[in-house]
């Protein structure tokens, strides 16, 4: 209850301070790429539940010959690369943590194609609700392996607590100012998952 209420108080003071921000924004989305502005998916939240996410759109929508998506790093425009390395496309997912779809921190939400190739061990993740930002993110974001990163959820659920929680939003701001961890070698952000490891 402490946590739900401490996401709900700040979720609600970020979203009225940094309302300015989401208007400069969202106009700079619409001028370069056009709307959609807000980027809405399915993922999966506490117990595997699905919601909609919402972040801002960085990525052009873009088609091959079959109708098929262009490479992530083919769709993606120089406003949509500073908004990820900035991660203000992550801003709107204030409003996932106000619905209770999400919380401040957590383990971040995957796609749900993911759900099927998670060991017990590492479907622990979806416990608790995910988060904005996590303990994965803060010890390596997208330059470690998925197995490491699942490592790193668990092991949050298993010692979580507010002051845990204070030290990984610390800990997220200088992650953001430094702009460290933001992709996987060649990938706009982490390569597929494709299962544990035998």
């Amino acid at each position: 209850m402490i946590k739900r209420l401490f996401d709900i108080i700040l979720s609600t003071i970020l979203l009225i301070l940094l309302s300015p921000t989401f208007l400069v924004i969202a106009f700079k989305i619409n001028k370069s790429m056009g709307k959609p502005i807000i980027f809405r998916q399915s993922r999966p939240g506490i117990k595997g539940k699905t919601f909609k996410m919402i972040k801002f759109r960085t990525m052009r929508i873009a088609n091959d010959e079959n109708g098929r998506p262009l490479p992530d790093s083919m769709r993606m425009t120089d406003f949509g690369t500073f908004l990820r390395s900035s991660s203000l496309d992550e801003l709107p997912e204030f409003w996932n943590v106000l619905k209770g779809d999400m919380s401040l921190v957590g383990p971040r939400p995957l796609l749900t194609d993911y759900i099927p190739l998670y060991s017990k061990e590492q479907y622990r993740r979806h416990n608790v609700r995910p988060g904005i930002t996590g303990w994965a993110q803060v010890n390596g974001r997208n330059a470690i392996s998925w197995e490491e990163k699942f490592e790193l959820d668990v092991w949050y659920i298993d010692n979580q607590s507010l002051w845990l929680d204070m030290k990984i939003l610390l800990l997220t701001i200088k992650k953001v100012l430094v702009k460290d961890g933001i992709s996987a070698g060649d990938h706009v952000t982490m390569p597929p998952f494709k299962g544990r490891k035998d």
